[in-house]
């Protein structure tokens, strides 16, 4: 259909039963798709779908309100090049209440914590791309924006707080809430995280590798502009990161940190008071930006790599952490989810419009097609750096800086790095 309609709902016989039948909850009315988690990659995806008249239904356990905290909390995103798009045609980038910071530079090095870093380095600047290579955006900031794009659009229905019971069939999906809402879905989305219970209710089998890390996410302030520049600065224990954020009042230059530790020393690190935490910091950082100062909270989190054997079963489609989970060691885990958006809401939007079931077979044979196998080149490479970077092997780490400086005198590769990166 191309006239931008929206083909009636066929409800299956287990919707359109007697009174009586399997559910007996106040039926409302059906949508083309449902999607199952509030967090950025569902809210995401339930906006672009909207801006093309698709009806979606959104349903988190969560109150969403509560998750806009006002107050700095340390939490950022590193936002590709590629992901600030599709933010932008999902009507979000525009409602950010709070500015982006632009990266401009990075700086890719190797050594141990308290050491000056190999001479050897890897640098991407202004010159290796025609636009910023991403932006950093507080957590809240981007919560605010999902949260005010899915009120404001007339397709989604949002229920949060509320859980879902999802039965799926050949001929479409019930999807029954706990508050006592009923209705039918052609397309159900898990977009619930790692532990995804709709995954795990399909018998989607899921492959996991653990690393015995935790990452630490906090916030500094310093005394020096950091001038949109990033460090990606590997040591034996773990990636330490520094990516420069936009100023918040009080605070002129900032920067987010996500570093990497073994699981005991990451929980002692975290502890630490905040003089001996920013010592620690600056042992890894280094004295270019000046002194720092931890401000907001500190988060810890457990770091793992994980994939599942499959993104789709009946009716039902995997996004973001519910199909996969990589190292943060690249900073690509949550534009990884957004690829997974790209892709899957441009298959949707292209079915609808052609008048298509959007949760027919063959729709979501097409979204596996396209997104698994570059999803887990991207798992295999971040999982590949982990272990070749986080040791302290005299010969790997000969090797492994001969590398960084061999990429750094190739300006056609380091471009090639950069839009991949970038998601473009």
């Amino acid at each position: 259909m191309t006239d931008g309609t929206i083909p009636p709902f066929v409800s299956p016989p287990f919707v359109s039963g007697p009174a009586g039948d399997a559910f007996s909850g106040r039926a409302v009315d059906d949508v083309d798709v449902c999607i199952v988690g509030a967090g950025p990659v569902g809210a995401t995806l339930a906006c672009r779908l909207a801006v093309a008249g698709i009806r979606v239904a959104i349903i988190d356990r969560a109150a969403l309100p509560p998750m806009e905290d006002p107050a700095f909390d340390g939490r950022a995103y590193a936002i590709a090049a590629g992901s600030r798009l599709l933010l932008e045609a999902a009507g979000v980038w525009a409602h950010l209440p709070l500015p982006a910071c632009a990266i401009e530079e990075i700086r890719v090095s190797d050594g141990r914590p308290g050491e000056a870093p190999s001479p050897l380095h890897l640098e991407f600047g202004r010159q290796d791309a025609a636009q910023p290579f991403g932006w950093m955006i507080e957590a809240r900031a981007l919560r605010v924006a999902l949260n005010r794009s899915l009120h404001d659009a007339a397709a989604i229905r949002v229920m949060a707080p509320d859980e879902a019971s999802v039965t799926r069939a050949a001929e479409g999906a019930v999807v029954r809430t706990r508050s006592g809402r009923v209705f039918g879905a052609r397309l159900v989305v898990a977009a619930e995280g790692r532990r995804s219970a709709l995954r795990d209710q399909a018998r989607i089998a899921v492959t996991r590798l653990p690393y015995h890390q935790r990452g630490i996410v906090c916030a500094v302030t310093h005394e020096r502009p950091h001038h949109n520049r990033a460090l990606e600065h590997f040591l034996p224990a773990g990636p330490f990161a520094q990516l420069p954020m936009a100023p918040t009042a009080g605070h002129a230059n900032l920067s987010a940190i996500v570093w990497s530790e073994d699981e005991g020393v990451a929980q002692r690190m975290a502890a630490l008071p905040d003089a001996a935490f920013a010592h620690e910091i600056q042992r890894r950082m280094g004295d270019w930006l000046g002194r720092v100062t931890p401000v907001g909270r500190r988060w810890t989190y457990p770091l793992s790599a994980q994939y599942a054997q499959r993104y789709f079963d009946t009716r039902l489609a995997l996004v973001g952490d519910s199909a996969h989970g990589i190292h943060p060691i690249a900073g690509q885990g949550l534009n990884l989810g957004f690829r997974d958006v790209t892709a899957l809401s441009d298959l949707l939007i292209a079915a609808h419009e052609r008048g298509e079931d959007l949760g027919g077979p063959q729709v979501l044979r097409r979204y596996q097609a396209r997104c698994r196998p570059a999803n887990m080149l991207m798992l295999a490479a971040t999982d590949m750096l982990e272990r070749l970077f986080g040791n302290d092997n005299p010969l790997l780490r000969g090797a492994r800086d001969v590398g960084l400086a061999a990429v750094h005198r190739m300006p056609a590769l380091r471009r090639a790095f950069v839009r991949h990166a970038m998601g473009l």
